[in-house]
């Protein structure tokens, strides 16, 4: 197969990017201790591997055009609008296209809202528990703003590795999760096991997303 429009092979964008989106996490989800250096280890490692195929060598691509030759659904697969693979899958009209854009950058903009939302209200707590604001909702909002943010990623670039991936950040940070309610419990006691009763570990119910996702953080 030949492929006049090679969109890849970028590799300083790759880096650029890689660097952009680690800088904007780690502004508000600085590790402290050996777990959640592991966890930003593995997300790290996520965002490697999900730039260096978006920009740097498409390997998903490659492997998909090898297994299936001329049976691969695109005449161009080679271009940067078909290394969406969705937008492939289904049909690789523009519309498609943009529908893809457009649901990955909404989940890209919430998860950084929450991931903002969530730093503010704990450095604004000075010590007290936290249980309004987005932590009325659920319990760890800046988790669910990193899932979110995977999940963006997930939507508008799947790759065989980000995929495999995927999971496994998602399982170390519930993991992290338990670690650091068994921490705060050991701090607050019974009046943190109550707000765990009531409150959803990430997601909130349908109903409520709305209201997680736009509630306003007092500065005070």
């Amino acid at each position: 197969m030949e492929h006049g429009n090679y969109a890849y092979g970028m590799w300083v964008v790759a880096a650029f990017n890689v660097g952009l989106f680690l800088f904007f996490t780690l502004s508000y989800m600085v590790p402290k201790g050996k777990i959640e250096w592991r966890n930003m280890g593995l997300f790290t490692a996520f965002l490697v591997a999900l730039f260096a195929e978006m920009y740097g060598f498409p390997l998903t691509v490659f492997l998909l055009t090898g297994w299936l030759g001329d049976a691969y659904p695109v005449l161009d697969p080679f271009s940067h609008k078909f290394g969406h693979l969705w937008v492939v899958l289904f049909g690789g009209s523009t519309f498609v296209w943009a529908m893809v854009m457009g649901l990955s950058l909404i989940l890209l903009v919430a998860g950084f809202a929450l991931l903002s939302k969530g730093w503010q209200q704990i450095h604004a707590a000075k010590g007290r528990l936290v249980n309004d604001g987005v932590y009325a909702y659920v319990c760890h909002p800046q988790y669910t703003g990193l899932f979110l943010l995977t999940l963006a990623f997930i939507i508008q670039w799947p790759t065989l590795l980000t995929v495999l991936m995927w999971p496994i950040v998602i399982y170390g940070y519930i993991s992290l999760s338990k670690h650091e309610e068994n921490s705060v419990r050991n701090v607050f006691g019974q009046a943190y096991d109550d707000y765990l009763k009531r409150t959803p570990k990430f997601f909130p119910p349908l109903s409520q997303w709305k209201s997680f996702l736009t509630v306003k953080i007092s500065e005070n």
